[in-house]
C-alpha cells in the first residue's frame, strides 16, 4: 500500500507560530504509511455563500488540493476558548457547496498547542464538535494537547524537546493506524 496522503492545516498564520512548528517537525518524522504536506488557509476571502455564483479562485484551488488527500491533521492554537477564525473559515469553505464538502469522510486528527498551561484545550474540543458535523472520523485516543510550546523550539524553530518529539512519533503512527481502519475507499 502507497502512503497516505495527510494535509497539515495549522490554524495559526503568525510568522513563528508554534503550531507552524510543530507542523513542521511532523513533516520531518519517519512513518513509512504516511506522506504530510501542509496546506495553506490564510488567504482564503471570508466564507459568503453569495459568492459560490463566482467561486473565488483561492476557494476553488483549496477545495480541488484537499480532494485528493487521504486524512487531515489539524494542528491549532486556541482564540477564547475556540479555534482561530481563519481556520472556522477553512472548514466552511471546504464544506461548500452543500453536498460536496471536500472534507467528507476524511479521517482526522487534531494537535492543539500553546505557551499556556492548558494545551489550548477548548479549541481541540471545539474543533471536534464542527469535525463530528463535516462527518470526518476523528481520533479519539492519544489526545493531544501541547503545553508550554516556548521552551519546545530551539531560536531555529527546531524541536529541541525529545519527549515531545517522541509523543509526536507515537501519536503519527496511531493516526495512521486510524486512518487505515477509517478511509474510504475511493473507486
Amino acid at each position: 500500500m502507497k502512503p497516505f496522503k495527510v494535509a497539515l492545516i495549522v490554524g495559526s498564520l503568525r510568522k513563528e507560530s508554534f503550531n507552524k512548528k510543530i507542523s513542521k517537525a511532523i513533516s520531518q518524522l519517519k512513518v513509512a504509511g504516511m506522506h504530510f504536506e501542509s496546506i495553506a488557509i490564510g488567504d482564503l476571502p471570508l466564507y459568503n455563500e453569495d459568492l459560490e455564483k463566482d467561486v473565488p479562485a483561492t476557494w476553488r484551488y483549496f477545495r480541488e488540493t484537499l480532494k485528493p488527500y487521504d486524512a487531515v491533521l489539524f494542528i491549532t492554537p486556541e482564540y477564547n476558548r475556540s479555534v482561530p477564525g481563519v481556520l472556522k473559515n477553512a472548514l466552511d469553505v471546504g464544506s461548500r457547496p452543500y453536498g460536496e464538502s471536500v472534507w467528507d469522510n476524511k479521517p482526522a486528527a487534531i494537535i492543539s498547542c500553546t505557551a499556556g498551561g492548558l494545551g489550548a484545550f477548548g479549541a481541540n474540543h471545539h474543533l471536534r464538535q464542527s469535525l463530528v458535523f463535516l462527518n470526518m472520523p476523528t481520533l479519539q485516543q492519544p489526545e493531544a494537547y501541547l503545553s508550554h510550546a516556548a521552551k519546545l523550539f530551539d531560536a531555529s524553530g527546531e524541536l529541541i524537546d525529545v519527549s515531545t518529539r517522541d509523543f509526536l512519533q507515537s501519536f503519527v503512527e496511531k493516526f495512521e493506524l486510524w486512518i487505515e481502519r477509517n478511509i474510504v475507499k475511493k473507486s
